[in-house]
């Protein structure tokens, strides 16, 4: 059972890889009776600490990871942990999601937030030259351009200059203040890759690919005394990308330690695998999760019908038949952050939970009585096991009032509603009002714009909180909860740690030995 071409594991595999969220609902619950059976039998063997020799072996749930380049607008979830892992920032996240060293050794903000001057540490590219501002300062300044292949170039606008002071320092001038600049450069997009090289700066370096996966291996630290020991077996990362549900199965048969990168999607499926309790792991995880309106026309149209499928939406019962860790969310900004005004709340949220099913259907009765016929309302979700338990959930509570919903892919240009779900890169109102903004009106789009041009902090805070009001007024976006994700964590991997960014560095996974 325990070898890797078992037979428990091929069976396991036959049947989970070939679900299909359009296979009927008789068919589903065959398929997780099946597989319950033979995962309760293998998740007995994940319960006892492994012991901690060899390779973290990492499983990311996607495709393969490849070497990030200059095209960083859509990193898979493996390419994002592996550019993350060859090429370090000027900064990265530590093991609970904070600021430490990356390329930069130490930094100072200075001018209200207007200017941060980073001094680079002893570090090497993968070639071994030494890491110098002119190589560091080139790659910044193409990350952050107007047209950079970037994610989170749109949130760097304010970046004026990056300029090098001296071969070891870089100043990065800001022509509006930024105090939460290092989380944005924290993330991997933002790490610094070179053109034609095999990573960067470290923290690891990549030695082998084989059917297995990408070996990684500790960088060499300049500063290490020679006579001191080098890095042991254990320090290494054999890091794959692969479907959630052969992540899930290698992990109870305890040929991986780490399984990262889970959403709701893959929930069904680890729930069938039922492993240990001890080594489920949620991520507290900040941003947004919810159903933009990308399309305002018939029953969208208007605010008010708009609000009537928000309200209709039942969001405790929802979370709660997932997990007790996943909290519901009826408002665009979790909190107040750096807004002018703690989070608007919607109207139709002042009414109980009792009410606003019947307040819903009565609206939706007002416009069949004009339009006739039931609205029909158009859900762009993800395809898998967990897009289904959401639709099943949003569609009983939508026909409840009187709409007729109908489920379609995420990429459906027709879709009416469509899913977001995102993981912030860092505590900032106007990320969360931008990325609800898909189809909002242009008083709510003025008002971020306002708050991205904003000269000062307090401009800022009342543009942010001018935006969060016109933008909840609107029923442009229908929050649902936080995001959910999830890993599965081996009792060896003693430094990790549950955090808001939901983001988990190959390096500090193990407590260091030494």
């Amino acid at each position: 059972m325990r070898g890797r071409g078992g037979i428990g594991r091929r069976w396991g595999l036959k049947i989970l890889c070939h679900w299909r969220a359009g296979s009927s609902p008789a068919a589903r619950t065959s398929i997780i009776r099946l597989v319950t059976g033979t995962f309760l039998a293998l998740s007995a063997m994940s319960c006892g600490r492994r012991a901690d020799v060899g390779p973290v072996v990492v499983s990311v749930i996607g495709t393969t990871p490849q070497v990030a380049g200059r095209d960083r607008s859509a990193l898979s979830a493996g390419d994002r942990q592996l550019t993350d892992s060859l090429a370090e920032g000027l900064v990265r996240f530590d093991a609970v999601g904070q600021i430490e060293a990356g390329v930069a050794e130490r930094w100072i903000v200075i001018d209200d937030g207007r200017s941060y001057i980073f001094r680079l540490r002893n570090a090497v590219w993968a070639d071994g030259t030494p890491v110098r501002a002119r190589d560091v300062v080139p790659l910044l300044r193409r990350q952050i351009a107007p047209a950079a292949e970037n994610r989170i170039a749109s949130y760097l606008t304010a970046v004026a200059s990056v300029v090098e002071m001296t071969p070891e320092v870089i100043e990065i001038e800001l022509a509006r203040p930024r105090p939460d600049l290092l989380k944005l450069f924290a993330q991997p997009e933002m790490a610094l890759v070179r053109p034609g090289a095999a990573g960067g700066a470290g923290p690891f370096r990549r030695r082998d690919r084989t059917r297995d996966g990408i070996l990684l291996t500790p960088a060499p630290d300049p500063d290490r005394d020679p006579d001191e020991e080098g890095p042991t077996p254990e320090q290494n990362v054999l890091l794959r990308g692969e479907r959630a549900a052969l992540a899930i199965l290698r992990f109870v048969e305890r040929h991986s330690d780490l399984v990262t990168g889970g959403t709701l999607d893959d929930w069904p499926i680890l729930q069938a695998a039922n492993p240990a309790p001890a080594n489920v792991r949620v991520d507290p995880a900040a941003g947004l999760y919810g159903l933009a309106v990308v399309r305002r026309e018939g029953f969208l149209a208007d605010a008010d019908n708009r609000g009537a499928i928000a309200q209709a939406i039942d969001r405790a019962d929802l979370t709660g038949s997932v997990s007790a860790d996943w909290p519901a969310r009826e408002t665009v900004l979790p909190e107040q952050l750096d807004s002018g005004a703690p989070p608007m709340v919607p109207v139709w949220a002042t009414l109980t939970p009792e009410q606003r099913p019947a307040a819903a259907r009565a609206r939706v009765a007002a416009w069949r009585s004009v339009h006739g016929g039931a609205p029909i309302v158009r859900l762009a979700l993800p395809a898998g096991p967990g897009g289904t338990i959401l639709w099943g959930h949003l569609a009983r509570d939508l026909y409840a009032v009187g709409v007729r919903p109908v489920r379609a892919a995420l990429d459906d240009p027709a879709a009416d509603l469509r899913l977001i779900d995102l993981v912030a890169p860092y505590d900032n109102a106007r990320w969360y009002l931008a990325e609800a903004c898909v189809a909002c009106s242009e008083d709510a789009r003025a008002a971020i714009e306002a708050a991205r041009l904003a000269d000062t902090l307090p401009e800022r805070a009342a543009a942010a909180a001018a935006a969060d009001r016109l933008l909840t007024q609107d029923v442009a976006f229908v929050p649902l909860a936080r995001p959910f994700r999830w890993s599965l964590v081996a009792l060896r991997l003693r430094q990790w740690q549950p955090n808001p960014r939901a983001w988990h560095s190959l390096n500090r996974l193990r407590t260091d030995p030494n």
